[in-house]
């Protein structure tokens, strides 16, 4: 497809052993199978599978609609393919598509909570592929098509979808025509011209093309302003050589021969061929204020910047995140698919097409607010020529696509299941939203604005250099690896990692700055039992001292290490070299994820029996923190009682912290003492109308440091959740500690957290 984020101007952002290891690890591959029913007694058992699994299967075989509400059918597409047009790489069969595929569901779930398994179907013949999925229907509410040659594609799908009564997408075809003919929309409305008036030439007859010429002319662009060209050159009525029926439905009566005379006065050009098909000369012969969509993956047609050095009235597009106006499926299909599986339609058909394209095109008009300027590199984005499309990374979208896609499938009479409350509706898709990953992605849009120079004081370790190298690829900053310059070398160049440029190696023992660092920590050490020679040891030998002085005294920005030492161990070395915050309280926060709902967890690191004073200072952080990651923070100090039931001494500390907080006139919302279930429960709180939360608190201040670290650890290893941290802050340099053993991936993510500086 042609937005795929594989590449950028310099090439991808990782080797091809950082490719493979990222699929290796852990479970090999990216999907995994788990229960959303408890499966711990015999009880639970016997109504998961017999003799209970037998009511429900009464109950489909009276009304087979009822397999929506009693099995995974209404939340689950097969992402299927042969593998015989494998991304740019051509017909390498259908095992070889399976880490496409795999990521397609990927893609499903992160973006709109759709679940979905990969099946690749190892034939060539199109019969043979039609019956193998035809009769799937049972098990699915819908079916994407991915990764199938052209013709084949055409047929496939044509015959899947009168056999069926569920969706059937290709979206090699469908999905590019959707998210390009959406920015098409926006650039005629900043030129001021109509769909039924342009002139379009569309390179590329294959599945892309066709679909989008198709989808041009439903929204209204007449049959004769279009000219499809392929290797041949224009489709036009006569032609004999390198035709088929799909081509021949797109003829026209262009006296045009080649793309150049066809491109002579086109107002469009859609471009989903290859490299180098569009010449600085075509498209200075085109109309004024041109509109060029170069879709070729990973290389377009021609780039914005030879677009540049003929015309400064064009519009420009490709199918690459380092420009701007990307086309990029992931804006479509997740979407689509969920607006038709929610209302249970039995196809998608054209009018639910259009409505995606409608909905994309007016949320790129749309003010951008803050939550959303965050997803963007560079300044806020505003609507206009180099802002026709939304990012992929838009929050809003789960919001508007579905419900546009919902209520046309109602209004052409193919949804199953009407929606009632349209605005009900849209409200609850925001739930689906991955909340961490949209976090970390905000994090690191924000750092990539503002690189910053971080310290990995592990900078031996093999994990540490991959990471590193991520890190500078990504745009983040420049790494700096505490260690041996040999050593390193030698490590990266088993790992296959290339220390590019951006990379640092600091040797502490070596470094011209390590007698400052020494005469640093003197000053600070010095009334504290350390003689200067244990300073000049320390600045020379403790890669966690030496990266610490780095940060304390400017030459770097942050710092992040912990992968061989114990938390507690590392943490003393910090503070040894950083003060608190002024005003600040030094505290761990974790970010937890379970299903769709972010908590913040404090104090998971560092205080541990905190005082009522203490608990109050750790509320006041923690809201602080929540909201520097874009929450609005509804703080719970729990316990193991709820408002004074069962009474306890220990549950005084908390009431008294929540007094503290009173007096303080803190400016958000907190009440406590709760025990977690009331605090995470709203039918819970609602037995306690008088409480100060308006919802379910999203930061859990803990009685102490082992309730914290214990119940994350426990949410993390035995409820499958995502754990993020603990996450340092109220130090006066940002400075983020790993956990023993941690991936390269974490270790990217913690670096550009530290960058990002929680605390300021």
């Amino acid at each position: 497809m042609p937005g795929s984020d594989k590449s950028d101007k310099s090439g991808p952002s990782f080797t091809d052993q950082e490719a493979l290891l990222f699929h290796q690890q852990g479970r090999p591959g990216k999907l995994e199978i788990t229960p959303t029913k408890p499966m711990a007694t015999q009880r639970d058992l016997s109504l998961a599978y017999s003799p209970g699994v037998a009511v429900p299967v009464r109950a489909i075989a009276d009304d087979p609609s009822r397999a929506f509400d009693y099995t995974t059918r209404g939340n689950l597409v097969a992402v299927i393919s042969n593998g015989s047009a494998i991304l740019g790489l051509g017909n390498l069969g259908a095992l070889a598509s399976k880490p496409v595929m795999e990521g397609k569901a990927v893609l499903f779930k992160r973006f709109a909570d759709v679940d979905s398994i990969d099946l690749e179907i190892d034939t060539q013949d199109v019969d043979a592929f039609v019956d193998s999925v035809r009769y799937l229907g049972p098990s699915f509410g819908g079916i994407n098509l991915e990764d199938i040659k052209a013709p084949d594609c055409f047929i496939i799908e044509s015959r899947l979808r009168e056999l069926m009564d569920i969706p059937v997408f290709h979206d090699d075809q469908h999905g590019t025509a959707i998210i390009a003919t959406a920015g098409i929309l926006n650039a005629l409305h900043l030129t001021g011209r109509e769909m039924a008036d342009v002139k379009l030439v569309c390179n590329g007859a294959g599945a892309a093309g066709i679909a989008c010429v198709e989808l041009v002319k439903a929204m209204g662009m007449r049959h004769e302003n279009i000219t499809l060209c392929d290797t041949k050159g224009p489709i036009y009525v006569g032609r004999e050589e390198g035709m088929n029926q799909w081509k021949s439905a797109h003829a026209t009566n262009t006296k045009a021969r080649s793309l150049a005379e066809a491109l002579d006065g086109a107002d469009v050009f859609f471009g989903v061929s290859a490299k180098g098909a569009l010449t600085q000369d075509m498209v200075a012969a085109m109309a004024p204020n041109p509109i060029i969509f170069a879709m070729a993956n990973p290389d377009p047609e021609i780039t914005p910047e030879e677009v540049a050095e003929v015309r400064q009235d064009a519009i420009m597009a490709t199918g690459r995140s380092d420009y701007a106006n990307q086309v990029n499926n992931v804006l479509g299909f997740p979407y689509i698919f969920r607006g038709a599986l929610d209302v249970q339609a039995t196809t998608i058909n054209d009018a639910m097409k259009i409505a995606a394209v409608e909905a994309l095109a007016e949320l790129a008009r749309e003010d951008v607010p803050d939550e959303v300027a965050s997803a963007y590199r560079g300044n806020r984005p505003k609507f206009g020529p180099n802002y026709i499309i939304p990012v992929p990374f838009d929050p809003r979208l789960i919001s508007k696509v579905p419900p546009a896609v919902a209520r046309a499938a109602m209004e052409s009479g193919v949804a199953r299941r009407p929606i009632v409350d349209m605005h009900a509706y849209a409200e609850g898709l925001n739930a689906r939203r991955d909340p961490v990953a949209g976090t970390l992605q905000s994090i690191f849009s924000k750092v990539r604005q503002n690189p910053r120079r971080v310290v990995f004081a592990e900078g031996e370790e093999d994990q540490v250099i991959r990471a590193a190298a991520s890190f500078v690829s990504q745009g983040l900053g420049t790494a700096i690896l505490v260690g041996r310059t040999d050593e390193i070398q030698e490590r990266a160049a088993e790992a296959g990692v290339e220390l590019r440029d951006g990379i640092v190696v600091e040797n502490a023992r070596t470094s011209d700055r390590s007698g400052d660092y020494a005469d640093f920590l003197y000053s600070r050490l010095q009334r504290r039992g350390f003689l200067k020679r244990d300073c000049i040891r320390l600045a020379n030998n403790d890669r966690n001292y030496f990266g610490a002085c780095m940060v304390a005294l400017g030459d770097a920005d942050a710092m992040v290490t912990g992968l061989t030492r114990n938390y507690s161990i590392a943490l003393g070395a910090i503070r040894d070299v950083i003060d608190p915050k002024p005003g600040h309280r030094v505290i761990g926060v974790s970010i937890a994820l379970s299903r769709g709902r972010t908590v913040l967890v404090a104090d998971t690191a560092v205080i541990d029996m905190p005082t009522s004073e203490e608990l109050a200072d750790i509320a006041e952080e923690a809201a602080s923190v929540a909201r520097r990651l874009g929450y609005e923070p509804r703080v719970a100090m729990l316990a193991y009682s709820t408002f004074g039931h069962p009474p306890g001494e220990r549950a005084e500390r908390l009431k008294e912290a929540v007094q503290i907080l009173e007096r303080r006139r803190v400016d958000f919302e907190f009440d406590g003492e709760m025990a977690a279930d009331v605090a995470l429960n709203a039918d819970l709180m609602a037995r306690y109308p008088f409480c100060r939360l308006s919802g379910p608190a999203n930061v859990l201040i803990m009685p102490a440091f082992h309730a914290a670290s214990i119940s994350t650890k426990m949410l993390q290893e035995l409820a499958g959740s995502t754990v993020i941290g603990p996450l340092l802050t109220g130090l006066d340099k940002p400075v983020q500690i790993l956990p023993l053993g941690a991936r390269d991936s974490d270790i990217v993510n913690m670096a550009a957290i530290s960058a990002y500086n929680l605390g300021a």
